[in-house]
């Protein structure tokens, strides 16, 4: 489960007989703290990338936009692939199973 803020608008793409696949790029915050010593902790950001198939791509596709809060329930995929160079690569992902906008309908986020 995420709750967070989408870095730039979603990449939509169709694949085998028209199936919508929407890639987000989420970014979650732990807000920073100060310990008893008076030590300051910062926030820390991760960013997560999301896929998402069929309705709930069509959905991101007409309404999620850059800065918009989104509730993401799914299953983390991991793979590998080697670049042009030949590197091995890592990718971690998250397949969406379950979304829900949490921006007020008609306000825009601001980023």
């Amino acid at each position: 489960m995420l709750i967070g803020n989408v870095g730039a608008d979603p990449e939509i793409r169709y694949v085998d007989q028209g199936v919508a696949v929407a890639r987000l790029r989420l970014a979650t915050t732990e807000r920073g703290y100060t310990l008893q010593n008076g030590t300051q902790v910062p926030d820390r950001t991760d960013w997560h990338t999301v896929l998402l198939w069929r309705k709930m791509a069509e959905i991101v596709e007409k309404y999620v936009h850059k800065g918009d809060k989104l509730y993401i329930e799914g299953r983390i995929r991991y793979s590998t692939y080697d670049d042009k160079q030949g590197q091995r690569r890592y990718m971690t992902e998250i397949w969406a199973d379950n979304m829900e906008m949490l921006t007020p309908k008609g306000e825009a986020a601001s980023v």
